[in-house]
């Protein structure tokens, strides 16, 4: 039994754990460092983990530590683990946004085996995505290891250019904001027209639900799947020439741009400030 160490216990650990929890894995094998008394009695009655207030205590004995706190807060946690550190040698996976594999090794280790990666809220259903990228001290088992962490959560993806994790967190870590954020306008759409609101949500999500599943179940492109449901001059070619007019493609890639672009930043801002 692999013991797991979560230092912080936010929406994406819980996301995780829940993951790990429903794949059979025990409740009896992961720790929590959560600061927060609230948070962390929470934790425990939902999951029924072990929760700690300190974070060397959550790592005291732990094989693999999952690093789930804010990326400014990652230079100060380093002295709190030191202990567990150099005893165990334990494998570091983490899940902030924008922290480098170089960053990592400064604060925690240069031999450590460190894994970064990317995942997002959908975890917690078990429909999650997430890239990944080792630096090289992590050997084969271990990797297996962190995949199989992360896969019980979603689908996993290797990442080998660790300059396209931005990009990675841009997508599928950031993804979940704009699929909701469509759901929010076309909702709201319906309601101006005059739908009731809880049909409007009902029609939207469930709209959205298939839809996914057809591009995930099928395998087939999307560009297909789109073609198949526009009818020559019907009203979903009307709706589509209204969005290429309005410039979707050019909004999107500019909005990935904007996150791509801040997830570099983040990780330049703690150079300067670590």
């Amino acid at each position: 039994m692999t013991r797991l160490a979560f230092i912080g216990g936010g929406n994406m650990a819980r996301s995780l754990i829940g993951g790990l929890l429903k794949t059979g894995v025990a409740a009896a094998s992961i720790n929590v460092a959560e600061p927060l008394a609230e948070a962390r009695h929470a934790l425990g009655r939902e999951f029924g983990v072990a929760c700690y207030a300190e974070n060397r205590l959550a790592a005291a004995e732990a094989e693999v530590i999952v690093l789930a706190v804010k990326p400014q807060i990652m230079p100060a946690i380093h002295t709190e683990l030191q202990d567990s550190l150099q005893r165990h040698r334990p494998l570091l996976i983490s899940i902030a946004a924008g922290v480098r594999l170089d960053q990592l090794e400064r604060w925690f280790g240069a031999s450590l085996p460190i894994v970064r990666c990317m995942p997002n809220t959908p975890a917690l259903i078990g429909a999650g995505a997430t890239g990944l990228c080792a630096n090289s001290r992590v050997s084969p088992p271990q990797k297996a290891l962190a995949q199989h962490i992360l896969d019980a959560a979603g689908i996993t993806r290797w990442i080998d250019d660790e300059a396209l994790m931005d990009t990675v967190t841009a997508l599928s870590g950031s993804g979940p904001a704009y699929f909701f954020a469509l759901v929010e306008a076309m909702e709201a759409a319906a309601v101006a027209q005059g739908l009731p609101r809880d049909s409007a949500r009902a029609l939207a999500a469930q709209t959205c639900l298939g839809a996914g599943r057809m591009l995930v179940e099928g395998g087939e492109d999307p560009a297909v799947l789109r073609q198949r449901v526009t009818s020559p001059n019907g009203t979903t070619q009307a709706a589509l020439e209204s969005f290429a007019a309005n410039g979707l493609a050019r909004i999107v890639a500019r909005a990935m741009a904007a996150a791509t672009e801040r997830g570099a930043a983040l990780a330049a801002a703690l150079d300067t400030s670590a």
